[in-house]
């Protein structure tokens, strides 16, 4: 069946979601390994191999079997033109020997593939036009809410190839490219928006450290970080302060690192869930946002329009207040980038220019204001379904060490960029 149509809730004035609290999260997978990247070589660490891992995991995790399984709603990863990972990622090499002759199944995993491969016999609804995770999940929500299918499957691949990652394959820099591609991708435009924000608020880089050290903190607690499998040691401020420039204002800690991984999630109909292993979490709303700059680069203004617009869409979709979220996650693809969400969301009373004061406070976990309790993509890998698992199993009582003192019931989080940006609310409770 072909990709949804409209579905996004991206124009102003956005309402009640329709389905409020009447679709759920019910179960969540990963593989049980995060690389750094694939060898190319090494066929049980493919992305088809670690979604397949992932998507048995959360099966087993809602207790239910493939035959249940009605719908795949996936991003593709590595496939080309694929938003979230630039429209030249993914291998030049020749393709694999027969069977091998697509890259279906080794550097992105198509829904038909997945179907296919893991021999899913009831599904009926194949989606491979996901982007980014927040806008994945709004789209599988919005197809089970609609009744296109009941037990919806929503793989996540995450790929890394060596010197493959937003690779400018040309080298070329044409047009209004010169001024960004010398810099890197995304990097001189978070730079300078970052140097507008310190000028216009009287505040500087180097307070962002108690954020970041939080995160890694955080994230050491998550079994599938990155770093808690592969560099567990303590990371303090003085690494952050001296961590290597990158552009102006943007350190290399500030960068999240790219990873090789598998993650799924179960979406089904509030009903459907009561038969199921685990405790819902039900989904309040999924709104979305597209922006462009004004100008070549983005600018502080622009930044702070967008989120501040994302910001009032999600509050009337989900019918949430600030004072209504609990557990709160916004992306940290680059940490610098943080701040302006907070801001926007006005999450335990910030307002625009007050973040840095705010991390400065009691962030950490069994404090107040525990931003980010999954350590964000600083303290996990740019895997981005931490934002995901760590809202859902903080709802369910579940995150373990992780678990926040305050009161769990409501999660919102947020991601990523202008180009494509979305905003999910999560209840523990029934509508």
């Amino acid at each position: 069946m072909a990709h949804a149509i409209h579905w996004e809730r991206n124009e102003d004035p956005v309402g009640i979601w329709e389905h409020r609290g009447k679709v759920v999260l019910a179960g969540r997978g990963h593989s049980k390994n995060t690389d750094r990247r694939w060898d190319g070589v090494s066929m049980d660490k493919t992305l088809g191999a670690y979604v397949i891992e992932a998507a048995r995991a959360a099966m087993d995790d809602a207790g239910i079997s493939p035959e249940d399984v009605d719908g795949i709603v996936t991003s593709a990863g590595g496939q080309p033109n694929h938003a979230s990972l630039g429209g030249h990622w993914g291998p030049t090499r020749p393709y694999f020997d027969a069977p091998y002759d697509t890259e279906d199944g080794l550097t992105f995993v198509t829904a038909e593939w997945l179907r296919r491969t893991m021999n899913l016999p009831n599904v009926k609804y194949l989606n491979s036009h996901g982007s980014t995770l927040w806008n994945l999940i709004g789209l599988a929500a919005q197809v089970v809410g609609d009744g296109r299918c009941e037990v919806c499957l929503v793989p996540y691949p995450n790929g890394n190839i060596e010197g493959r990652y937003h690779q400018n394959p040309t080298l070329d820099a044409p047009g209004a490219t010169q001024w960004t591609y010398p810099y890197g991708w995304g990097l001189s435009g978070q730079g300078y928006v970052f140097e507008q924000y310190a000028r216009k608020y009287g505040t500087n880089h180097d307070r962002l450290a108690p954020f970041i050290v939080q995160e890694h903190n955080n994230g050491l607690l998550w079994p599938y970080s990155y770093y808690a499998q592969h560099e567990p040691e303590p990371f303090t401020e003085e690494d952050y302060l001296n961590g290597r420039w990158i552009a102006q204002n943007l350190s290399i800690f500030d960068c999240d690192r790219p990873v090789q991984a598998g993650a799924c999630y179960i979406i089904t109909t509030a009903e459907r869930a009561k038969d199921m292993k685990q405790k819902p979490v039900y989904i309040l709303d999924h709104t979305e946002s597209e922006f462009a700059p004004r100008s070549l680069v983005e600018t502080l203004n622009d930044t702070e329009e967008w989120t501040s617009t994302q910001a009032r869409r999600s509050y009337a979709g989900s019918g949430l207040r600030p004072e209504d979220i609990d557990v709160f996650a916004p992306y940290d693809g680059f940490a610098v980038f943080t701040q302006y969400f907070l801001e926007a969301f006005g999450w335990r009373g910030v307002k625009r220019g007050e973040a840095h004061d705010f991390y400065a406070g009691d962030i950490s976990l069994k404090g107040p204001n525990p931003i980010n309790s999954g350590g964000g993509n600083m303290g996990t890998g740019r895997m981005r379904t931490v934002f995901i698992t760590d809202p859902m199993e903080q709802l369910q009582g579940r995150a373990g060490e992780r678990q926040v003192a305050i009161k769990a019931e409501v999660a919102v989080t947020i991601g990523v960029l202008p180009f494509r940006a979305a905003a999910l609310a999560f209840s523990s409770v029934p509508d």
